[in-house]
């Protein structure tokens, strides 16, 4: 992989292990630098060229990225542990390289957007069929949903302290990982223990 992506000028910055698969495959989030006038197609068309690599998304990330995107996003909630699920969802597109995330009432079935990252749709008053949530769950957008909506995957873990769910998802794809779903959920459940465990006067 390194040798094709070098080939067709790219240079990889970072690598994420992300799933391993009980066929004995893997799948690998690689941020790679391309520089100007390379065209993403042709870095497509390099990763192919390897025996037994599929390439199931590319996207654009913003510079800076690192391998610790977790650990900082702990670090940011821990600043203001009172504001600690607002701020996993915003730092979302960050974490996984790609998507949206919102907050929003776990109860109920209808959605009203509390809080949301860049490029979430924000429908309120749409009847999510998926609501309420009350446990990590692989979201299915029914036919009805609003445009915003169509083409979205997405997965949902409730707040279970506040009645409330996060959100992760990305509009038309890739597929969310099973590996990303618990992901979300270990930081959704590092969110409540960074308020939880805040003093008093930390917390509004």
């Amino acid at each position: 992989m390194a040798s094709a992506v070098g080939a067709a000028g790219g240079d990889i910055v970072g690598v994420d292990v992300v799933e391993h698969r009980g066929d004995g495959f893997v799948v690998d989030d690689f941020l790679v630098d391309l520089p100007g006038g390379r065209l993403p197609d042709s870095l497509v068309t390099a990763c192919r060229s390897v025996a037994d690599v599929t390439v199931e998304f590319i996207g654009h990330y913003s510079p800076g990225a690192s391998l610790h995107r977790d650990l900082e996003a702990v670090e940011a909630m821990t600043d203001e542990p009172d504001r600690a699920e607002e701020i996993l969802v915003d730092l979302i597109p960050g974490i996984f390289r790609s998507g949206w995330g919102l907050l929003l009432p776990a109860s109920g079935s209808t959605l009203k957007v509390q809080r949301a990252s860049g490029g979430a749709p924000e429908d309120d008053g749409y009847e999510a069929p998926w609501l309420p949530l009350t446990e990590p769950t692989r979201i299915t957008i029914g036919a009805d949903a609003p445009e915003p909506w169509q083409d979205v995957v997405a997965v949902g873990v409730p707040v279970d302290d506040t009645g409330q769910a996060i959100v992760f998802g990305r509009d038309g794809g890739p597929r969310i990982l099973d590996s990303e779903l618990a992901r979300l959920a270990h930081l959704v459940a590092l969110a409540q223990a960074i308020r939880r465990a805040a003093p008093a006067d930390d917390v509004a």
